[in-house]
């Protein structure tokens, strides 16, 4: 993501994909991430929300079809709900570990398709673009080894998907690090939601980052 703005000297950053953005129904009372975005960036930049709590890889490209004409920068975080789809998995009974790692690839392979798809629409809008890791479910969760590994699977197809392209990435993982920034096992909490923010602001607005690059 090219840090400078060729919009002018205001930025308008669209959030898109699911409720790690839009997670206003699990902080009531609290600001959700989208308003303390709008705090953490330069008064002159404004921010808005197309992504939709429970949205798929898929639903991407439906959100970017509103897609406001003033954007300069798009920023998205899905995945987290089609990895969902495949936790069936971890209860199937197999005989080895090498032929329960075939069933994650072929889970792997069908997410790959669809968030390769959906990366490709995005920046073919042709505006500087990042993308966020699906985070770890929080550190006290008795199933949190198993998740995380689990995740891993998942986690390096949009890894690999955003270095192949030269997009930059939000590791989600090293910014929600504590049981607090989580409102519940798979949501932000106010916490949370302030450290995704700030990450991203941070991004948005820095004139040095490299074009690829891990922000945490």
């Amino acid at each position: 993501m090219p840090a400078r703005n060729t919009h002018g000297s205001a930025g308008h950053a669209v959030l898109l994909g699911d409720s790690i953005f839009d997670n206003a129904a699990y902080v009531p009372g609290g600001p959700d991430v989208v308003r303390q975005l709008r705090g953490a960036l330069p008064p002159d930049w404004r921010a808005s929300l197309l992504a939709v709590d429970g949205e798929v890889i898929a639903g991407v490209k439906r959100q970017l079809r509103s897609l406001p004409s003033d954007a300069t920068h798009l920023v998205v975080s899905v995945g987290g709900n089609d990895a969902l789809q495949s936790a069936y998995l971890l209860d199937e009974k197999v005989a080895t570990v090498a032929a329960a790692l075939v069933r994650l690839s072929a889970a792997q392979r069908q997410f790959a398709a669809a968030y390769d798809a959906m990366l490709e629409a995005v920046t073919a809008v042709d505006l500087p673009v990042a993308v966020c890791t699906i985070y770890d479910t929080p550190p006290g969760e008795p199933n949190q080894p198993v998740i995380r590994t689990a995740l891993a699977v998942f986690n390096d197809c949009i890894t690999r998907a955003a270095f192949s392209r030269r997009v930059p990435l939000i590791d989600l993982r090293l910014i929600c690090d504590e049981d607090a920034d989580y409102a519940n096992p798979i949501e932000p909490s106010v916490q949370g939601g302030a450290k995704i923010a700030r990450a991203v602001a941070s991004l948005l607005t820095n004139p040095d980052l490299p074009r690829s690059a891990v922000v945490v």
